[in-house]
């Protein structure tokens, strides 16, 4: 049988704004219970006890006695409401305890034995992917947290909800496949030298696969060459025919001075 807290708490008759109004001015906020084949019962709770309550851990997984004057009723906190504001509760919600039910709970994960883990040694991160799992559990046998160990996880490991050990009674809400909680990720120095490294091997085969193409290296070297002796070529007969110009002007210039 899970451990049973004690929260007081009274019934109210006014609904509504108004209503709601006025209790938080006693210090007090506005609930309901529900569930079972009762019907919906209002009540009110003091403001700084829920405040407390709600801080701890495992609050929605813990059962309560509301202390009402005509006795106890057994309940479930299922929601509460925050001012956004503030963040102090402004309204919340219990469901009843009906013994031999099953409730589905968010549940915290826990993970033990971190200085066991060589690939958390070699400065991998731990990168929890669910914070809290959602079980489906007997409503007087609710866990605070389910744990698994760390013990031998290398970089790359991923831990899945199998290798949790729940209590007898609580599945998981997810039932059609394995899925991950948290992973030993590699550290961001690793991450980005095997990135740099994989970006290198990527740019050498790119380069070699275009000097190893058919007429690649050869076809840039081709037109250069032939484009230089034919420009020598071109200059020379180009040279030779400015000198016989050259020199028939110098003799027909000595002629004509002759005369």
């Amino acid at each position: 049988m899970a451990q049973v807290f004690s929260l007081p708490a009274s019934k109210r008759d006014r609904s509504g704004k108004g209503g709601a109004r006025a209790l938080r001015r006693d210090g007090k906020i506005p609930g309901i219970v529900y569930g079972g084949s009762d019907t919906p019962l209002q009540v009110a709770v003091p403001l700084k006890e829920v405040n407390l309550e709600h801080q701890k851990p495992g609050f929605f997984t813990h059962l309560y006695d509301l202390a009402l004057p005509d006795g106890a009723l057994r309940v479930l906190p299922r929601e509460v409401q925050l001012d956004p504001v503030t963040d102090r509760p402004i309204h919340i919600d219990f469901m009843r305890y009906v013994k031999g039910s099953r409730v589905a709970v968010h549940v915290a994960v826990r993970f033990l034995d971190q200085d066991k883990s060589p690939g958390l040694k070699l400065g991998g991160v731990l990168n929890i992917v669910r914070h809290t799992v959602e079980l489906l559990c007997p409503v007087d046998a609710i866990p605070d947290s389910i744990s698994v160990s760390l013990d031998g996880r290398e970089i790359g490991d991923s831990i899945h909800i199998s290798a949790f050990k729940l209590p007898e009674g609580v599945t998981p809400v997810i039932r059609d496949r394995d899925f991950t909680v948290a992973t030993v990720a590699a550290p961001t120095t690793m991450a980005e030298e095997e990135k740099t490294t994989a970006e290198a091997t990527a740019e050498g085969a790119a380069a070699d696969a275009a000097a190893a193409a058919p007429g690649g290296a050869e076809g840039a070297k081709g037109p250069g060459a032939g484009a230089g002796p034919g420009a020598a070529k071109g200059g020379e007969a180009a040279k030779g025919k400015a000198e016989p110009a050259k020199g028939g002007d110098a003799k027909g210039g000595g002629k004509g001075d002759k005369k």
